[in-house]
This record gives structure tokens, C-alpha cells and sequence, in this order.
């Protein structure tokens, strides 16, 4: 025992070196030796072995470098910088489905040219984000609520559910191997990217036979850029992100390319984003890729939430729903779901009866909006002029969920046991 923890001592320096990815696992892989004879006889997981392959890398890209940008919280651009590892699962309807998942280094994928993927667009996708807690261990946010929204979307394209408890132990596998791309807590964060794609290699619009579910990861700081604290969206009827009937509630990368151009033409405006509107009525839906919520006074006086129904139209965000519950728990206001129009919206503004309007998602949280360009004209508005604002209250509770700060059932801290880095479990690339 003594032999182990000199040898552990010496081993954590050169760790603190960040020198690579098998060192991390030589200490897992002592810390696992020493702590087997704590383990009670009866721990039903004491020799469990995941059912899971791993193969790691044997060099990180986590340089010195990279890690005063990640510190730094400023300089890193959303999903530019990924971590080492990815995680893959196969399917093939002949086979059995599913196949045994694993972890690899970060790679290319190969394709067939005639992957439906490519062709039919057969692809979904999911957003979530890992968070070092400030008690050093990492947490997930509601993540059952993603995997389920990934089946759900799967089905509407023809693409194989799997199994969100396989896919979830996976996951928390990848977050511990590459959790050391967090090198602080608060604003940093690790973004999760499940996709699920058709990989058969044949043309005829028909469900895919086989198919790849793979994971990567990359460290983000805030979505937004640090040069404007809200944001100004461009409303204009001629561009519909949904409709009844369509897809427009699934998380499928078909329905962000159509949002590509809309972007494009409010960039050039001067705006962040496309405040999206449907129908004669000219409802609004959605904010660019984001829920969207308006706080507002009634005919009254009374204080209301107000944010779009889920008609068919509109993603259910775990974001949008997290802010439905706690407020519903505060019990402090009216809380709607229910259509509001752009009419609706200048009507209330000019009686001065809004108070705030913000967007809300996994990746920025909570956007604060300033002003909207419709119909050539700015319609400003007050959100940022709220001494104590909704929004802020919002995103104080909800990242202090995240981080640890404020104790609450809908985290999942990570399953960081060394046990489960039995070195039998793994081996290293070429």
C-alpha cells in the first residue's frame, strides 16, 4: 500500500505537467488498486466492468497554450476547439441494431457517397453541456430530457432509437476521460454534441439500415461575443422557420440550413438574430435558435410570463421548460403558454407594459433582447432598462444549478469512480 502511494505522489506531479492522456489513466488505474480493499463485498458494482471499449489517445492536444485560452473564457470561439476523445456507437438493422459502443481518439468519419445522410438528410442532433462543479466534480443538466428529445426527433426521420441509459453511460464515460479540458468552474463549460445519422450507402428515399450515433465534445465559454451585453432581432414575415405539420419541434439539422440565409440577410441589418413569425397573424415562434420569452403587464396590472405553446411549431427546450417549473414554483406571477403575435407585442410596448424579452437555450441560457427590426422600423425595448430583471434572476438560478452553487435534483454529477478505469477496459491508439 505504501509502495502505491509514493508511486501515486509521483505520478500526480507529472499530471500536473499535462503531459498525456495515459498518465491520467495510470492514476485512475492506481487510485482503482487502492481503493478496491474500501469496497464493501456487497457493492454489486465492485468488479463491474463497463460494457463499453475504449481506446485513448496517446498524446493530448490540451497544450499550454490551449489551456490559458480556455482560461482565459474570452478567446474561445463556440465549437471551435474539441476535446480528444469522441464517442461511437454502430447500428445495423442486420446485425442485431445496436452494436457495443466505444470510445475512440478524435477522427474522421467515413462515408459512403451515397449515405443517406448526405442525400435525404437523415440526421439528428442534440445539445448539452457538461459543468465543473464547484466542489471539482463534473454535472450534466436534465440529460434524460435531451436523450429523449433525440429519440423522438430519430423517429420523425426514419432513423433507430437507442437506448438513453446506454447512450447516458457513455456520455458520462467521454465527460470523465476529456474532463480535464474544464480547467475552471463558471462561465466555462464543456459542450456535448450527440448526432445521429444515416449511413447506408444507397439512393431511394427510404429508412436508413444502418447508422452512427457519435458524441464529441468542445469547451465553450459565452455563446454570445462579449461586445453587446443584449441583443436585436430582424422580424420579417417573408420567412418561416415552421409550420403545422412539419418538423419544426425536432432537433434535425435540416431545419437550421433554411435559417442560414434569413441569418445572413440580419447580419447585414445590423442584427444578432432572426426573431421568426408565422401565420397571417404573424405569431412569434422562435428567436434564431432559441425559445423565446416575454414578460409583460395585462389590462390588470398583473405581472405575465408569456412563452409560445408547444403546437407542433416549437422545439421543447429543456431550457424553456426548466424556466416554466421554476417560476410555476416561485408562484410570484402569471405563467402562460399560449400565441402571442408581433401586434400584440408593439401594442404592449407602446402602453409601456412590456418589461422583458429574452431567447433562451443550452448554449447562451438566457439572451436578453434590446430592440426588433420590423417592417423598417426599430421597435425598442425595455429589457435592459428592468432594475432587478426576470432574465438575470433566471440565469443566476439556473447556472447556479449548474455549477453546483445551488443543490438541485436536476443535476447529475458524472460517475467519476476510478473502478470503472480498470485497465483491462481500455487500451491505446497506434
Amino acid at each position: 500500500m505504501a509502495s502505491i502511494d509514493a508511486c501515486l505522489s509521483v505520478t500526480q506531479k507529472i499530471l500536473k505537467q499535462k503531459k498525456t492522456c495515459r498518465k491520467l489513466y495510470s492514476i485512475q488505474h492506481l487510485l482503482s488498486k487502492r481503493n478496491q480493499s474500501s469496497l464493501s463485498q456487497n457493492d454489486p458494482e465492485k468488479y463491474a466492468k463497463p460494457d463499453i471499449d475504449i481506446t485513448l489517445c496517446k498524446s493530448t492536444k490540451l497544450n499550454d497554450n490551449v489551456i490559458n485560452i480556455l482560461k482565459s473564457c474570452t478567446q474561445i470561439k463556440f465549437g471551435t476547439i474539441f476535446t480528444d476523445h469522441m464517442l461511437k456507437i454502430y447500428y445495423d438493422k442486420h446485425a442485431g441494431g445496436w452494436q457495443k459502443p466505444y470510445i475512440t481518439p478524435m477522427e474522421h468519419l467515413s462515408l459512403h457517397p451515397a449515405a443517406k445522410v448526405l442525400h435525404y438528410a437523415t440526421e439528428v442532433f442534440e445539445g448539452m453541456k457538461a459543468y465543473k462543479s464547484e466542489h471539482g466534480h463534473m454535472n450534466l443538466f436534465r440529460p434524460e430530457l435531451n436523450l429523449k428529445r433525440l429519440n423522438s426527433s430519430a423517429e420523425r426521420v426514419g432513423l433507430p432509437p437507442i437506448d438513453s441509459g446506454v447512450l447516458l453511460k457513455g456520455i458520462e464515460r467521454l465527460v470523465s476521460i476529456d474532463n480535464e479540458w474544464l480547467p475552471v468552474s463558471a462561465p466555462l463549460s464543456l459542450y456535448i454534441r450527440p448526432n445521429l445519422i444515416g449511413t447506408e450507402g444507397t439512393l431511394g428515399v427510404a429508412p436508413t439500415n444502418t447508422a452512427l450515433l457519435y458524441v464529441i465534445m468542445c469547451p465553450v465559454g459565452s455563446y454570445f461575443s462579449d461586445k453587446f451585453k443584449s441583443v436585436r432581432l430582424m422580424a420579417n414575415p417573408k420567412f418561416t422557420r415552421a409550420w403545422p405539420g412539419g418538423c419544426g419541434d425536432f432537433k434535425i439539422g435540416a431545419n437550421y440550413a433554411t435559417t442560414l440565409y434569413p441569418q445572413e440577410i440580419a447580419s447585414k441589418l445590423g442584427c444578432h438574430q432572426t426573431l421568426w413569425l408565422f401565420g397571417e397573424d404573424r405569431q412569434i415562434t422562435e428567436v434564431g435558435a432559441m425559445n423565446v420569452f416575454i414578460f409583460y403587464k395585462n389590462q390588470n396590472g398583473e405581472k405575465v410570463l408569456a412563452t409560445p405553446a408547444l403546437n407542433g411549431m416549437i422545439l421543447p427546450g429543456i431550457t424553456r421548460q426548466s424556466i416554466l417549473e421554476l417560476t410555476r414554483d416561485w408562484d410570484e406571477f402569471r405563467v402562460e403558454e399560449r400565441v402571442f403575435t408581433i401586434d400584440e407585442l408593439i401594442e404592449l410596448n407602446k402602453n409601456n407594459k412590456i418589461l422583458e424579452f429574452f431567447g433562451t437555450g443550452t448554449a447562451a441560457v438566457i439572451s436578453p433582447v434590446s430592440s426588433i427590426l420590423y417592417e423598417d422600423k426599430i421597435i425598442e425595448l425595455p429589457t435592459m432598462e428592468q432594475s432587478n430583471p426576470l432574465y438575470e434572476r433566471l440565469f443566476t438560478t439556473i447556472t447556479d444549478i449548474h455549477y453546483g452553487r445551488l443543490a438541485h435534483p436536476w443535476t447529475r454529477v458524472v460517475d467519476g469512480r476510478p473502478h470503472l478505469y480498470e485497465s483491462q477496459n481500455y487500451k491505446y491508439a497506434n
